[in-house]
């Protein structure tokens, strides 16, 4: 269970709005962690219809978005795809280094980089973000390597509730 004192964490809406790219692990992130596998290898993913329309958005209003997965998946292929995500890293475990390689081909500075994560090798990556993003059950590490988690559950709208901030970060009034 998250910190309860990362749950009560505002960060100032000008910090958000800073995010030019967000990129996130996908298992236990975009999904509750759960992998189907069937007797004939074939394996199955839930992503939530929320999240992908906030990452619709996200990509409508201008920011970047990218997945970066330490295992590679069909199902996290075909559902990038289907969402055009631009930016698909699968099978890198050391996900900082894959990060500051989609930031410096972006000639982003770390401040203009969300990253969300839930996992020890996703720690480092949390740091390394202008916005570290972790979710509800995450290891320990990512918890405490981020500087928001979220309300919302992995694979149940988590990533929406990052999209929401980004995008109202964006709203001039």
């Amino acid at each position: 269970m998250p910190n309860s004192h990362h749950f009560r964490i505002r960060l100032p809406r000008a910090k958000w709005g800073r995010i030019r790219l967000f990129a996130m692990d996908v298992d236990g992130v975009l999904t509750d962690g759960t992998v189907q596998i069937c007797s004939d290898g074939s394996e199955s993913k839930s992503f939530s219809i929320l999240d992908g329309m906030g990452l619709k958005r996200l990509a409508d209003a201008g920011i970047t978005v990218a997945w970066i997965s330490g295992r590679p998946s069909r199902a996290t292929t075909v559902r990038a795809a289907e969402l055009r995500i631009p930016h698909v890293v699968q099978g890198r475990t050391d996900k900082l280094a894959a990060l500051q390689d989609l930031a410096r081909r972006l000639r982003l500075e770390p401040a203009a980089v969300a990253y969300m994560g839930d996992d020890d090798i996703d720690a480092p990556a949390l740091v390394w973000a202008g916005i570290g993003v972790s979710v509800p059950g995450a290891m320990p590490t990512a918890v405490a390597a981020a500087r928001y988690v979220t309300t919302r559950y992995p694979g149940h709208g988590a990533v929406r509730e990052v999209c929401e901030h980004l995008l109202a970060a964006r709203v001039r009034k």
